[in-house]
């Protein structure tokens, strides 16, 4: 009995403690407890804020979109870069050094043939043969070893600055510095002069305008180029590069089109941009006396019809030696060629050609080539091109 009764009281005051409990947790006024928050993400810098995840965002990250793609700016066309070409005077005497190298041998060669103690005819052989293989030609040679060995038979024993005066005097005097060598490109009142720019392709014809024309607008004058070359495209681009590179207008046809009417229309615009001088390039497939020789006499026809042609340059190349010779002989017989370009001068030791292409045309040179770069044409100074080939 007594423990039944120990029991009952147990289990009353769990039952007293339990309502208790409860009576507390609910009782009127009590205020609810705060949610629990989240942790928040940490702010990052801006310049280490990342996008979310590919299909999902994270929460609490900030998102930096890539700017909208640009659209490219057109293309600018750029109008080529005008030069100021150098003025043409002096240029063969800062050109001297290229000429001088390539004409080392000849002039080396002669001095010490002519100083020896004893001249006899062996030696006289020696001193033509070394004049013939430059290009001076037979005829000119024969006369240069004759008043030479008159010349050493008067003075007997020579020095090496007497032999040297000795050379000097007989190549000036083939060279012949008497000849008028003024390239004529003046205007004449509203009209200007032409030249006229012929030879076989190869040659450095089209080359050889548009240095001309350089050397011309560094002297102050105005220069329209006429590609009345038509049967090659790129003898056209290249004269229309040239003149873009110093501000020169070039007159050019369709491919194949009439060199004469390209010719005349280059005239045409000469006079109409009052400009000083025209320079036609002409084409120069085959020096044979057909076909092209005949399109050069009508070319020339045509220009003759709105102005006057002032020069007609023949362009050689010094490297072919005889061969340029017949090329110039039969020009020569198709228009009146009035003056000698003569291109690579210092890439030959057969400087001579200039001495015999004027004795077998009759006409001076007039421009050289001496380099490949586009002031490197010069007007032909016959005392320097003398100097250049005996050295110092």
């Amino acid at each position: 009995m007594d423990g039944y009764l120990g029991v009952i009281v147990i289990v009353a005051v769990v039952a007293l403690l339990a309502a208790g409990g409860l009576f507390l947790l609910f009782r009127p006024g009590r205020k609810a407890a705060p949610p629990v928050k989240p942790p928040e993400a940490p702010v990052l810098p801006e310049e280490e804020k990342r996008p979310a995840g590919a299909g999902e965002e994270a929460e609490g990250a900030t998102t930096t979109l890539p700017p909208p793609p640009v659209k490219p700016a057109e293309p600018m066309v750029v109008e080529p870069e005008v030069e100021v070409p150098p003025p043409s005077a002096g240029r063969m005497v800062r050109l001297r050094s290229r000429l001088a190298r390539s004409q080392n041998a000849l002039g080396r060669g002669l001095l010490e043939l002519l100083s020896r103690d004893r001249l006899d005819d062996e030696v006289w052989d020696e001193i033509e043969e070394s004049l013939i293989t430059a290009d001076v030609g037979v005829a000119p040679t024969r006369v240069m070893v004759e008043e030479l060995r008159t010349k050493v038979k008067v003075l007997g024993s020579r020095t090496q600055q007497e032999v040297r005066g000795l050379l000097k005097e007989q190549l000036l005097a083939q060279v012949n510095p008497d000849l008028d060598r003024t390239l004529h490109v003046q205007k004449h009142g509203e009209r200007p002069a032409v030249v006229l720019v012929v030879g076989v392709n190869g040659t450095g014809k089209t080359t050889t305008t548009g240095k001309l024309a350089r050397s011309l607008i560094g002297d102050g004058k105005k220069v329209v180029l006429g590609a009345a070359d038509t049967f090659r495209a790129a003898a056209a681009d290249q004269l229309q590069t040239w003149g873009e590179r110093v501000g020169a207008d070039t007159v050019r046809g369709p491919e194949g089109g009439d060199p004469a009417s390209v010719a005349f229309d280059a005239v045409a615009k000469g006079i109409e941009e009052k400009v000083d001088t025209v320079i036609v390039d002409t084409a120069g497939r085959l020096h044979t006396k057909t076909g092209l020789m005949d399109e050069l006499g009508k070319v020339k026809r045509v220009i003759e019809k709105k102005a006057t042609v002032d020069e007609v340059l023949l362009v050689l190349d010094a490297t072919t030696g005889q061969n340029g010779m017949r090329q110039a002989q039969v020009f020569a017989e198709v228009v009146n060629i009035t003056g000698i370009a003569l291109t690579k001068l210092d890439g030959t030791a057969k400087g001579g050609i200039v001495i015999s292409v004027q004795r077998e045309l009759g006409v001076p040179v007039k421009l050289v080539g001496l380099g490949e770069g586009p002031d490197d044409l010069a007007p032909f100074d016959p005392e320097v091109f003398v100097d250049a080939i005996l050295g110092e």
